[in-house]
């Protein structure tokens, strides 16, 4: 059995024994070590070299740090001679540490590619549609789409095209003009959209894949037909029956996509799902998530979204991360709960690990000046060695701190209080000192995309 030793500060000790009794019976032995320091999140590498003398005990196959611990494992590792990794930032978070730990799924893999769409391409000049074609693919965009517009001239259609196929990227055309279509072909785009069974001609004329549709949504047999058609002359496309936005046709628009699977068991499938994330006034995080479980379970190829209401500018960075948590979910077949909560962007799954008797217990062992911040379920908890206070505003709280002749200091507890604040009324995880995480709403400065994008997918075509 694994031995496991848990490195912790004097704050956190007793709630550290707390939760690891409560995890029994675990499948690991396991020893805790107060290294000397009262804040657990201080801890550094050289700290631990310096106070967690050798050997360990020679079961020991894992030593765990503190989720906040800094510097290079990787040499206490090679010191020690057993891993060293970090934990949760939170003791309390331990079981689900441990839980995941146990079925760690792969999120490097989809199914559904991405076509984002830049949909006012024919006013950007060059340089515009490459930057927007930049900002797409590093949300995670597998091909660039540009859209043509009605009656708005796109004479630079050609370069548009050779200029992003130049930069490596796979590009479509979206138009309703067949012209446009047969100048985007044989400028080399590498999909069309949208041909039904009366325009199939361009598909002769050019190499491209086209993405078929019917002659009007209400008209499954003329896709039918389309598809059909293809098939017999052995090219390569899309079906796609058309996504209506809400209230008009939304859930008779999917019923089109269960039976034209049902119809079509191996048929490379599009869904356009910007009708309901661009023309829905909600979060686009949960739309995309529900609707990229529905591209999982109908084994979508492929969909197209947008990113033009302001409300719905991340829509590309959701529907990437919807893809991956829901193809982990379909291969494991597991639900979609504890597998990434980068779409949880508002709320947190345990957003107040510690109960208000919790904090009093911490606060009350606290010997120095220094302010910490912790939320729970009945507001913003501030206390040092003079006090605890409790409040769910944090002007009511201000006056108490004693800071007004501190600028940096009083600057330091604004901040902290205001994020305290907005954890609080939203229910999210407050962690003192680090921004609070709004799930793929918003860049993280440290996140690693490659890790995200490859390996990537290969999309089937029939």
């Amino acid at each position: 059995m694994e031995h496991i030793v848990f490195l912790t500060g004097r704050l956190a000790e007793k709630s550290l024994y707390q939760v690891l009794e409560g995890m029994a019976p675990t499948p690991f032995t396991w020893e805790v070590r107060e290294i000397g320091l009262q804040v657990a999140g201080l801890m550094t590498a050289d700290m631990i070299r310096r106070r967690v003398p050798q050997p360990l005990p020679p079961e020991t196959k894992r030593m765990i740090v503190p989720g906040r611990c800094r510097g290079d494992l990787d040499a206490l590792t090679e010191h020690y001679g057993v891993r060293v990794e970090r934990g949760p930032e939170e003791v309390k978070d331990l079981p689900q540490f441990f839980g995941r730990e146990a079925r760690r799924l792969d999120l490097s893999r989809y199914e559904t590619w991405i076509f984002a769409e830049i949909v006012d391409a024919p006013r950007l000049d060059l340089d515009g549609i490459a930057a927007r074609a930049r900002d797409y693919a590093a949300q995670g965009a597998d091909v660039i789409d540009i859209g043509c517009l009605p009656e708005t001239p796109f004479p630079h259609l050609e370069d548009a095209v050779a200029l992003l196929k130049d930069q490596g990227y796979r590009v479509s055309v979206d138009s309703m003009l067949a012209d446009e279509l047969v100048r985007g072909g044989r400028a080399g785009a590498d999909y069309l959209m949208s041909l039904n069974i009366d325009t199939l001609w361009i598909a002769d004329e050019v190499a491209s894949t086209p993405v078929l549709v019917a002659r009007e949504p209400s008209d499954p047999a003329s896709l039918d037909a389309a598809i059909d058609a293809m098939s017999q002359r052995g090219r390569a496309f899309l079906a796609d029956p058309i996504l209506d936005p809400i209230p008009f046709g939304l859930a008779a628009s999917i019923a089109r996509y269960v039976s034209l699977r049902e119809r079509y068991p191996e048929v490379a499938i599009m869904m356009g799902i910007g009708n309901v994330t661009e023309l829905t006034e909600a979060d686009t995080s949960g739309i995309n998530a529900v609707l990229l479980g529905m591209a999982a379970e109908l084994r979508i190829a492929a969909v197209l979204t947008t990113s033009v209401s302001p409300h719905a500018r991340r829509a590309v960075r959701e529907a990437d991360v919807a893809r991956r948590v829901m193809h982990a979910a379909r291969e494991a077949q597991v639900l979609p709960k504890g597998i990434s909560g980068d779409l949880s962007a508002l709320h947190a799954r345990r957003p107040f690990p510690y109960g208000p008797d919790e904090i009093d217990t911490i606060a009350s062992a606290v010997r120095d000046p220094n302010f910490r911040v912790q939320v729970a379920a009945d507001g913003i908890h501030v206390y040092n060695r003079d006090g605890h206070r409790t409040g769910r505003d944090p002007f009511a709280l201000y006056p108490d701190l004693g800071v007004e002749s501190d600028g940096g200091h009083a600057f330091y507890m604004g901040v902290q209080l205001a994020r305290a604040e907005i954890a609080w009324q939203l229910g999210k995880r407050f962690d003192q000192d680090q921004p609070l995480d709004w799930g793929c709403a918003v860049d993280r400065p440290e996140e690693d995309l490659d890790a995200w994008h490859a390996p990537g997918s290969t999309m089937k075509k029939k």
